[in-house]
């Protein structure tokens, strides 16, 4: 019986280093467009939405639905 490959749902579009073993990344949904920032930190770390000036979640421009 054949796998059905599942397409991921997240994609990082850009990863920055910020420091000496941390690098935070955009993250976009690709089912909504929304974009997050992920930031880990030693064995932590957290995501969050990015938010425009209006406090409304960042969607890639590129998206549509």
């Amino acid at each position: 019986m054949a796998k059905v490959k599942k397409e991921k749902r997240f994609e990082c579009i850009l990863s920055e280093s910020v420091g000496f073993d941390t690098a935070c990344k955009i993250i976009k949904d690709k089912n909504t467009g929304v974009l997050y920032l992920s930031c880990p930190v030693g064995l932590g770390g957290g995501i969050t939405p990015l938010l425009d000036r209006d406090g409304k979640p960042l969607i890639e421009t590129n998206y549509t639905e």
